[in-house]
């Protein structure tokens, strides 16, 4: 049970009679019109956002590093007086900026869209009846419903029911539940642990408690491993391109080169050699891998978790809801002493409550044959359901018989010890729960009161929740991309196991209470049992929360489903907590995804959509590298050697440009889809980087002695023939880079993508044949350009198909090394404990 700390002392109470006169409010609510008229003087129930300007947000993008140097280089440009180099350097930054631009406000409209379809909402009675209403539209006089799981939307003061378990650690610091009764406040931001009360709303938005006390600040987004991968290549890339500049000016000013266009080139070799587009890919890749999630009902509510999501081996499941329809049906009722099969079932209707959407209630509600026997009673109180009674009551008044009475119903040890039966009773019915739970069903015992002390068994019912039609498949498909799923279930042993044998998830399902704590077993012993369990039953939310860190010091990535407050740790403690369709407002704001629809189906879509992403940002990584290695190394290795530049700086303009634009298409590219959770391998990107890099160095140098040697062309067309050359030979090794396959295979390439890549050929092809900003060179050189590049293409892509051979032959050979040190330690730490 959590421990709840009551301060009556320290809050203050309110009568609730003045409250309601202060609100012009009372306790059937508001009006639609009274509603409308608050909203319009009081504004929506929100914190108000600190949002830029569009204009200030774009002028950001001339502001910082890299737009300093290209803003210093477009100065040198007018200094020396050519023009050409300047036009085409201001359309560089207005090009870079513009991109950023748009593509941050597609993002940000994509996850705002993805927040609203997050929203809170509320039960309010309106119009003197209950409606579920957006939580921001709220006003003070509202009257509100609170319950288990529910995140307080507004400042309320409560006034009928029994009491409310409150977590405000969000507010106050307090570890600890506080305990709330009629005449007593509630805050915003709150969360529900236990109980159900009603209360008017007297403060929203900024008024409230919070909206007073907090002060807006923008959170810092926090970092994925994989993000922060390759932001660190990113910082490899510039120290590199910033030795190598170093080297380059120190080398050229010996050889007396005229300064300031040395520093112009020099700013724009850096300008094009550092990861420009790198934040934009980036953010464009996750928002578009967010808003497809979306389509598949799986709304992304952190978008970094969409790398761990990658990653995942493990699946622990929720059973009811998740594995199972979460659609109870009424087994046939046992009775005790010869009451009627109907008689039994009514009253245990009537400890239920019909309004409440509650799965457990309506299933009882619905196996009444004739509904219409409830109106004869009339409800004088009732204490709802919940996880620490395991009980609901209702005091009820027979107007027809004139009796009053109490009825019951739960988990059937508490009403049995609730009754007290007889031994041999007791003995018989427990036989009938076990009977029950072996053939899957769960079951409700109903107990009856005339004085509200001494209490009578009447019998039991049987609950049967059947698994979903396509759960048995879905774990197939979840296994089949590496994701072992574990079923975790409050329900008993039994149940769990009969719901695991339909669901072919194995039989080695754990009791809770067989997961050893404290001193009575080493951590590692406890991580081995969880991690060889196919499920767990019994299971409360705390052993949720170790289950996880069990299997995370295992080093597996863990993926958690929950739908309650007290799953919340659990969600925050998983790599990837997933809030399942009809979760509390707690546990979707404490997982990284939340589920719309039922069922495991969408979880599995979702990893392979994530694993999509992760091989786009991959491949991207792949060629970023390779690029900048490719066109730094030989642009400094050829001025030191020929002692003249290559290629002029409006063509590392122009190429810089000319590659920006279709890696932007890469997060719709077409990937392969691993069949086994990935995760960053940096020494595997690296590698292949830097040997496609090699390989493009090589190339690149070839063709200009070619050209010089052979061709005998001079300087202005040489430059132009290198030019080309690195645009085609760069777009052809992002076909390399993609894949991990030959790279005219499968998946090809998306057409977003190829229509950009051939679209920027065609463009580059007419600047070096019309001589648009370049020296024209003939149209049989353009075509030998081409013809070089496709046949080193096939050195590329047999050079990469060779490295991840080798690397893929390390990675099992030191798979297998780790296996047998696991084993043998393992046969060792057995032979100690014998």
């Amino acid at each position: 049970m959590d421990r709840v700390v009551s301060d009556t002392e320290g809050q203050p109470s309110s009568n609730p009679t003045e409250v309601f006169d202060r609100l012009g409010s009372g306790p059937q609510g508001l009006s639609s019109t009274q509603v409308a008229e608050r909203l319009a003087r009081t504004g929506y129930n929100v914190l108000e956002e600190h949002r830029v300007s569009p204009l200030v947000k774009f002028l950001g993008y001339f502001w910082g590093p890299i737009p300093w140097m290209i803003e210093v280089a477009a100065i040198l440009s007018a200094t020396l007086q050519h023009w050409a180099d300047l036009v085409i350097i201001l359309v560089l930054l207005v090009f870079n900026a513009a991109v950023g631009f748009y593509q941050e406000y597609n993002a940000g409209n994509a996850i705002e869209q993805l927040r609203k379809s997050l929203a809170l909402r509320a039960r309010a009675r309106r119009d003197d009846k209950w409606q579920e209403v957006p939580a921001r539209e709220l006003v003070p006089g509202d009257v509100v419903r609170l319950r288990l799981g529910d995140i307080i939307p507004a400042d309320i003061v409560l006034f009928d029911g029994d009491y409310l378990s409150v977590d405000q650690s969000a507010l106050t610091g307090e570890s600890l539940p506080v305990q709330r009764e009629v005449g007593q406040a509630v805050y915003s931001g709150s969360a529900v642990k236990q109980g159900e009360m009603l209360g008017v709303v007297t403060a929203t938005g900024a008024n409230t408690y919070f909206g007073k006390t907090a002060k807006l600040v923008d959170t810092a987004k926090t970092v994925s491993h994989f993000q922060h991968a390759v932001l660190t290549i990113g910082d490899y890339l510039i120290y590199i391109t910033l030795g190598l500049i170093g080297l380059l000016v120190v080398v050229m000013l010996y050889r007396q080169q005229p300064l300031l266009e040395l520093v112009q080139f020099a700013l724009i070799l850096t300008v094009a050699a550092i990861p420009v587009a790198m934040p934009a890919v980036l953010s464009v890749t996750m928002a578009v891998g967010a808003v497809v999630l979306s389509h598949m009902k799986a709304i992304v509510a952190r978008l970094e978790s969409i790398e761990e999501m990658a990653g995942m081996d493990i699946l622990c499941s929720d059973k009811t809801g998740t594995l199972t329809k979460n659609a109870l049906t009424l087994g046939d009722p046992v009775s005790e002493k010869g009451l009627a099969a109907q008689d039994l079932v009514l009253a245990a209707a009537l400890a239920s409550r019909t309004d409440g959407g509650d799965a457990i209630d309506q299933a009882v509600v619905n196996g009444l044959s004739d509904p219409s026997r409830l109106q004869a009673f009339a409800l004088d109180h009732f204490t709802p359901f919940d996880p620490v009674q395991k009980r609901s009551e209702a005091r009820v008044h027979d107007s027809a018989h004139g009796e009053r009475f109490s009825v019951t119903k739960g988990a059937p040890q508490v009403i049995l010890d609730l009754s007290a039966p007889d031994a041999a009773a007791r003995e018989r019915i427990e036989s009938q729960v076990d009977d029950f739970a072996e053939r899957g069903y769960r079951t409700l015992g109903v107990a009856r009161s005339d004085d509200g002390e001494h209490w009578s068994f009447l019998g039991l019912l049987p609950l049967y929740d059947p698994p979903r039609d396509d759960a048995a498949q879905t774990i197939e498909q979840a296994e089949a991309h590496g994701v072992k799923v574990k079923m975790i279930t409050g329900d008993n042993r039994a149940i769990a196991r009969e719901t695991a044998t339909h669901l072919n998830l194995g039989h080695n399902i754990l009791p809770a209470s067989a997961l050893k704590t404290g001193e009575q077993a080493e951590p590692r012993d406890i991580a081995r049992d969880v991690e060889v369990a196919d499920g767990f039953a019994e299971v409360f939310p705390e052993h949720k929360f170790s289950i996880v860190q069990a299997l995370q010091s295992r080093n597996h990535l863990v993926g958690m489903t929950g739908d309650g407050v007290n799953d919340a740790p659990a969600l925050k403690q998983a790599d990837v907590g997933i809030a399942v369709s009809g979760a509390t407002d707690a546990a979707r704001a404490a997982a990284d995804l939340v589920l719309t629809a039922p069922g495991l189906s969408v979880i599995v879509s979702a990893v392979e959509e994530a694993r999509r992403i992760f091989e786009r940002m991959n491949s991207y990584a792949i060629y970023r590298i390779t690029e900048t290695i490719r066109i730094m190394i030989f642009i400094v290795l050829a001025m030191l050697v020929y002692d003249f530049y290559p290629i002029t700086a409006i063509m590392i303009i122009l190429l810089a440009l000319l590659n920006d634009l279709p890696i932007m298409t890469i997060a719709a590219d077409n990937t392969w889809l691993d069949p086994r959770p990935v995760r960053w391998n940096m020494r595997r990107v690296l590698t292949i980087a830097t040997v496609l890099g090699g390989v493009g160095v090589i190339e690149t140098f070839g063709l200009l002695v070619i050209a010089e040697s052979w061709l005998k062309v001079g300087h202005a067309q040489l430059q132009s023939i290198i030019f080309l050359k690195l645009v085609v030979a760069g777009h052809l090794t992002l076909f390399v880079a993609r894949t991990r396959r030959p790279f005219f295979t499968k998946p090809y390439p998306a057409a977003k993508l190829l229509t950009a890549v051939v679209s920027t050929q065609v463009l580059a092809a007419m600047i070096v044949g019309f001589g648009w900003f370049v020296p024209a060179i003939p149209w049989r050189y353009v075509g030998f350009v081409w013809a070089y590049a496709l046949v080193w293409i096939l050195i590329e892509d047999a050079a990469k198909l060779m490295v991840y051979r080798h690397l893929d032959f390390g990675a099992r050979r030191h798979h297998r090394f780790l296996s047998f040190v696991r084993r043998s330690l393992f046969e060792h730490e057995r032979d100690d404990r014998h």
